[in-house]
Formats: C-alpha cells, structure tokens, sequence
C-alpha cells in the first residue's frame, strides 16, 4: 500500500510556492491516492486562483466555492496563529504538513512579533490542539530553514524554535510522529538570487553580488517536495531530514546567467542577517546524524527520544553551500537543465517556481 492511499491530508499555508507543489504531487497519486487534501491558508484569492487552476476553468465565478467539502480538493480559510481554525481544520485528519511562515529576513527583523506569532506560536496552536482535542493525527511535519541552523536574524531564530518546539512535543504526543524537514534557499523562488538577477541582466545590469565568497544551495521546488515525501515514508518520530542537494558560488552563478551579454558585477557589501555559506547540518548536530540515501536524518538532542543514535565518533563535520560547490561547468549545465538560462521571465518553468 503506498503511503498516501486513502489518508486526510493537511496542507497548512498550502497557496505558497511549496504547498502548490507538494499538493500538486499529492493530487497526481505517484505515491498513493489520498482521500482527502486540505489546504488551510488565510488568502482568500490565492486559494480562488489554486481552486481555479486545479479544474482548469476559464471563466470561473465565485459559485466555484460551492460543494467545496464535496471534493477531494478542499480550502478552508483560516490561520495558523488562530487555535481554533488549527483546532477546525485538524479534525479527521491522518497527516499535516505545516508550511506556514512568515520568511522574509528583513520583514521579520523590523516585526519580530509577528514572526514570533506565525514561526513559533503556529505550531504551538497545532499541538496544543493535536493534545488538548486528542486527534489521532499520525504524522506532523514541520518545514524549516537552512537559517535556523546557528541563526543570526530573526527569522531564523524563530524558525529554531519552531523546530525544538516540534521536537519536544513528540514526548507529549507519543502517537504522532513528529518531523521536521530543512532546507536552503529554493532554486528561483520568489526572493531569491535567480530571479533578482535575472531582472537585473533585463535592466542591463549591474549584476549585484553581495560577497565574492557566497555560495548558495540550489534546491528546486520539487526536491523540496520530495524531501517532505521521502521523511514522511521513512522518517522515525523527531528526526529532522535534510536533503543532499548541489551547491554553487555566487560569482559563477552571475556569470552563468549572463552568459556573453555585456553586463557588469558589482559587489555591494553583505547584507544585515545574510551568511556567506548556508549550513543544513551544524558540527553540534553531525555526531547525531546519519545518511539515509540522499538525505541526511538528525537525530533528536532529547535522550528519551532518540533511543537509537548513530555511533558517535567524535568527528565534527558541517554540511554548507561552501563545502564542495559545483564548479562552473557543472553549474551551467544545471541551469541549462532546469530552463533558467534561456527561459524568459515569463516562461512556465518561471511562472512555476517564482
């Protein structure tokens, strides 16, 4: 029996980039047919649009709303922050996957609060309510960040919060399976470097690059999707799994896209809260990791829950951007894979992951 066949799933934040995707793959039943996916988010439009989009009408009205609860697709407004629309969408569910966030570093700097209240008090309100209500959920899946991984902004710290405040709660519900999955930066997400230079090279430059040493992981939205998938099918209560994924210099990168155009660098100088090096494993964390396959399972810090650690040796190691980046061959060959070399800015592959 594959792993989603006849589960209740429940997708919370799940109009964002990842949640389309990760519903998109649920809906294509390559790993069972779920009997029901529910996507909890508080943008009424984005979920019109995703409901719009998953029955391919071409001019839709708002009548589209109707028999929502009838269909294997379902949307329900509601927030994170909120216990009692967590409290709602958690009944009858089998598995949630908790891709809420607010993300944006410099946003979070000037309102911490709010980041504190969707980062951290979010999934509080799920397991308060998986325990108070005693849901049978099966599984939690909590989605975090390369930057909770020795933080040094706010979203990052609240995003390592959130990850021990998963990770402690497994005592507290010994019949859900907690997990978190990790990752950096997704390749030509809406923020990140791919997009911002490919504006940039329309302009016709300048290609600004912070620091002349920064490397950066290049995760796509689908191998995001796939780690998800891959702890959930194998993951063991309180692990947190990340994926092994290339890595490549800032610098080549630019030169890739700019390819025989032109246009000039500019180093503009760190920004507030940006690492040179995104780390997914921390030395402190290495001693209690393991390989399985190409992911990276980390076992819980707690003693009563990680009964069965990985041997320690003693060897201290860091999984970071800046261990073995690709060199600039290997790069453009990636780019040219993915169609972000000739793709124009409104190509499907952009549409896709921006």
């Amino acid at each position: 029996m594959a792993i989603f066949d006849g589960k209740r799933i429940l997708v919370i934040g799940g109009t964002g980039s990842l949640g389309k995707v990760l519903v998109g793959k649920l809906l294509a039943g390559e790993a069972g047919r779920p009997d029901r996916i529910v996507v909890m988010s508080r943008d009424e439009a984005k979920q019109h649009q995703m409901r719009v989009d998953y029955h391919n009408l071409r001019s839709p009205t708002d009548e589209v709303v109707y028999e929502n609860f009838r269909r294997t697709l379902q949307f329900r407004i509601g927030d994170v922050r909120d216990y009692n629309s967590v409290a709602a969408a958690l009944q009858d569910v089998d598995i949630v996957v908790n891709a809420a966030a607010l993300k944006q570093v410099p946003a979070c700097e000037y309102f911490p609060m709010q980041a504190v209240q969707t980062n951290i008090l979010g999934p509080e309100n799920i397991v308060n309510a998986i325990r108070n209500l005693r849901l049978p959920v099966e599984t939690l899946v909590g989605v975090s960040t390369d930057k909770a991984v020795a933080p040094v902004n706010v979203m990052g710290m609240t995003k390592a919060l959130q990850e021990r405040l998963l990770i402690s709660a497994q005592l507290a519900l010994p019949d859900t399976r907690i997990l978190i999955v990790r990752y950096g930066n997704v390749l030509a997400s809406r923020g990140s470097v791919v997009p911002l230079f490919r504006q940039q090279i329309q302009a016709g430059g300048p290609v600004t690059i912070t620091d002349e040493r920064m490397t950066r992981f290049l995760l796509s939205l689908p191998e995001a999707v796939d780690t998800i998938v891959a702890a959930i099918a194998s993951g063991r209560p309180a692990e947190t799994w990340v994926p092994e994924i290339p890595a490549a210099r800032i610098t080549d990168l630019a030169r890739a896209m700019i390819g025989d155009r032109p246009i000039e660098t500019v180093v503009t100088g760190i920004r507030p809260g940006e690492k040179i090096h995104e780390v997914l494993v921390s030395a402190e964390e290495s001693v209690r990791t393991e390989r399985r396959g190409n992911y990276y399972a980390i076992h819980s810090l707690l003693p009563e829950i990680a009964a069965a650690r990985p041997p320690q040796t003693g060897d201290y190691w860091e999984y970071t951007s800046g261990t073995s980046p690709m060199d600039f061959e290997s790069l453009r060959a990636l780019l040219d894979r993915r169609g972000l070399l000739a793709a124009s800015a409104g190509s499907p592959e952009m549409e896709l992951l921006c």
